[in-house]
């Protein structure tokens, strides 16, 4: 049976474990209101340090000195690290300033861990890349403010001098205010010293844990064996943390933790904190936060991700930086079981081999189990690689419908190909046996009605001019054809659709609008095709001329980027039309309802195909033709992933305002163009301003249109295509319509990008 040092050992050896305040990470945040900021190890293959702060004057070149950084851990207004290539200690401030920050007595010592609370720092001493001395006496100092807030210097610590601890080899460490707790490596428990350490309590503590994070006067440790959370010190800082989940890293801010979840790798947080503002598209890596905001590096594409405790409080203008960071901390020891070994190549960059300094170090990383909401787990955690998460949009058979809610749409689906196999089975001979049936019938009939009038007239289902004489005299309700549709306009029955469409019920439903609804429809032939069925309310407010008289330019558009009418249905005053049935749905519901994910390939391909589909309807179709509800939502995606346009507003304008109306097409374009670089609504109010616009043009016109770009898809080698896509976005939106371009010269600017290839 393993001994409880041998437990600790085996946690501490894990990549994943407390990043955050007080201990130690490739991510960490140094906190306070005036002074913090954030830097993590970035995953470049030479472990340099990114730093980024909340304040308009603390910018990347603050920190262009910091030598590379084997692991992090951040203190008030200042941060300390393990040095990538000598394991000894430095320390900075929001200037950039190390020189001062430790003691000439320890800056020449090697140290395998280290955590910095609000005024002081400890740390183990230890070679960090010894695979046996990961265990070590501490070296604490205190770190001094001076009566200008920007001046820090350090000097050895006589408050945290601690006679009992001298002695005492320590595996893992975390700081706080006042004080410092470790686990020691032989004596089997944990032990806190410093000014503030009786406030811990911590001899009632009696559990075993895999690993700790504090918060500024409590600490925090997930319990092994369950995975479950415990707190102890001032509870206004913890209330009520998750009960029965398992996490497998924590980090604490001022009065509140958060931690990363076994399972999803997702984040839960309690305290005072914001639970509304946290990420829950993306797992985690690791994670760290300050008093007023927490960033984490998400696992799908090591991109950081940014989130305020309190929107109340947060600054107005804040952006981390836009670079891939390291997963974990780099080691020479084997992963374990239960962990992966991070692979470079999942980043696709093809010149980096490693993330890490040295070829012969790795990180591992804890395997997640499950996948969150709208995903399902499409292959398990092997030794080097993460179990894999997919979006239920792609789920293709019943080894993720229970996971993906689709047990009971593909029951119906199953039905409805039964239904459709007897159809083809029993079809031609009930078929042959009617039509003997009504040819006996109606024989007499017939040669009676050829003889009183002649021959008998064309069937009126041809495409063709109304026949009113077969209006007045035959069926009140006929088919109505088009006079100049192209025969690729077919005319269908209202019992066709109906049957096609399961009588218009809801759960063929495809989308509903001020027209009225779409539906999906399976046509006796096997062609998927979608059915727009106006409402009473459009068939009393547009009469039938005009609905001919659209109908018939609808019928002429032709185009691979547009929605192709296949045909349409008059029958029984119903006014249906029949479109081609597109695969992925609408972009709106990529960007924005959770479906697949949109590469930046994707995304700038449908971009321009959008483009060229709006330029062919203002440009080459005759007359031309003015969409007037540009969005999301009415720009699909086909079986190939390709872009069309669709919902064409009125179709009627005078030629003097054709002008106006095409460049209001292109300002609701720009609109679209904002919210595929974003990823944010055109309209949200849950953002400050809400109106997407307003938002992002003023970053672009300061030249930081960086900050807009999506930060859930994963990060291409070269942004410089985004950036012009940001630039050809506010060309799009100017107030000015006049200012505005065509849609010709925003197609053949995409198209540009596009063919340049430069997105991976």
């Amino acid at each position: 049976m393993l001994s409880l040092s041998s437990i600790l050992l085996f946690f501490f050896s894990t990549s994943i474990s407390a990043y955050g305040f007080g201990s130690m990470g490739p991510i960490s945040a140094a906190f306070g209101r005036d002074n913090s900021f954030f830097c993590a190890i970035d995953a470049s293959g030479k472990q340099a340090v990114i730093c980024w702060g909340m304040s308009p004057e603390m910018t990347s070149e603050n920190f262009t000195t910091i030598p590379p950084m084997a692991a992090l851990s951040g203190g008030e207004g200042f941060m300390c690290g393990i040095l990538a290539n000598t394991s000894q200690a430095y320390c900075w401030d929001s200037y950039g300033t190390g020189n001062d920050l430790v003691p000439p007595f320890y800056r020449y010592n090697n140290y395998s861990f280290i955590a910095a609370g609000k005024n002081h720092v400890c740390a183990i001493k230890g070679n960090y890349y010894s695979d046996t001395s990961i265990s070590g006496s501490v070296d604490c100092w205190e770190v001094v403010h001076g009566s200008n807030s920007s001046t820090l210097t350090s000097k050895q610590s006589t408050l945290f001098y601690d006679q009992s601890i001298d002695n005492l080899l320590f595996v893992k460490i975390v700081s706080g205010d006042g004080f410092s707790c470790g686990i020691v490596k032989d004596d089997e428990h944990l032990i806190c010293w410093g000014p503030s350490s009786a406030n811990l309590q911590v001899s009632k503590i009696s559990e075993n844990f895999m690993g700790l994070s504090s918060s500024r006067n409590s600490v925090c440790g997930i319990v092994k064996p369950s995975g479950e959370v415990k707190c102890w010190g001032k509870d206004d800082s913890y209330s009520d943390p998750p009960s029965g989940v398992r996490f497998v890293a924590l980090t604490g801010g001022s009065r509140h933790f958060c931690g990363i979840r076994a399972d999803t790798h997702g984040v839960d947080c309690w305290g005072g904190f914001n639970a509304s503002s946290i990420p829950k598209r993306s797992g985690f890596f690791a994670i760290v936060s300050s008093d007023i905001a927490a960033c984490g590096i998400r696992e799908e594409d090591l991109v950081l991700d940014c989130w305020f405790i309190n929107e109340d409080t947060a600054p107005a203008e804040y952006n981390p930086p836009l670079q891939l960071c390291s997963p974990g901390l780099c080691s020479p020891r084997s992963c374990d079981v239960g962990e992966f070994a991070f692979n470079a190549s999942a980043l696709n960059e093809p010149e980096l081999t490693n993330v890490c300094i040295r070829k012969d170090l790795h990180i591992c990383s804890s395997c997640g189990t499950n996948c969150s909401s709208g995903y399902f787990l499409s292959s398990p955690c092997t030794d080097n690689a993460d179990r894999e998460c997919t979006a239920c949009s792609l789920c293709q058979n019943s080894s993720c419908w229970g996971v993906c809610g689709l047990a009971e749409v593909e029951l119906k689906k199953r039905h409805q190909r039964q239904m459709q196999k007897i159809v083809l089975i029993l079809g031609p001979s009930i078929a042959g046996f009617l039509l003997i049936l009504i040819g006996w019938c109606l024989f007499p009939y017939l040669y009676f009605f050829k003889a009183k009038d002649g021959p008998t007239k064309q069937f009126r289902s041809c495409i063709g001019k109304k026949d009113p004489e077969c209006d007045a005299n035959g069926d009140p309700n006929p088919p109505i054809p088009i006079a100049h549709c192209p025969e690729e306009a077919q005319i269908f029955r209202l019992s066709e659709l109906k049957d096609a469409t399961n009588g218009f019920k809801e759960f063929n439903e495809l989308g509903r609008g001020s027209y009225g609804f779409v539906y999906k429809a399976l046509l006796p032939d096997g062609r998927q095709v979608a059915v727009k069925r106006a409402n009473a309310a459009t068939i009393i407010h547009t009469n039938i001329r005009e609905f001919e008289n659209e109908l018939e330019i609808l019928c002429k558009l032709r185009h691979c980027n547009i929605v192709n009418l296949l045909g349409y249905c008059t029958e029984m005053g119903e006014r249906l039309l029949v479109y081609e049935y597109m695969t992925h749905g609408t972009l709106h519901d990529h960007l924005h309802n959770g479906l697949s994910p949109l590469s930046w390939t994707f995304r700038l391909r449908i971009a321009m195909q959008a483009a060229k589909g709006l330029e062919y309807l203002h440009m080459e179709a005759n007359p031309p033709v003015v969409h007037r509800d540009v969005k999301t939502s009415n720009i699909l995606l086909d079986t190939d992933w390709g872009a069309r346009i669709s919902d064409f507003g009125c179709l009627n304008f005078n030629e003097k305002d054709l002008g106006e109306d095409m460049k209001n097409d292109v300002y609701n374009f720009g609109v679209v163009l904002l919210e595929i670089l974003s990823g944010r609504k055109a309209y949200d109010v849950d953002y400050s301003p809400p109106n997407i616009v307003e938002w992002a043009v003023p970053l672009i016109r300061m030249g930081k249109a960086a900050a807009l770009i999506d930060r859930y898809v994963a990060l291409p080698r070269n942004v410089e295509p985004l950036l012009k896509l940001a630039d050809i976005s506010e060309s799009a939106v100017r107030e000015n319509s006049s200012d505005r371009p065509t849609m010709s010269a925003i197609g053949n600017s995409l198209e540009q990008i596009v063919k340049e290839g430069l997105i991976l």
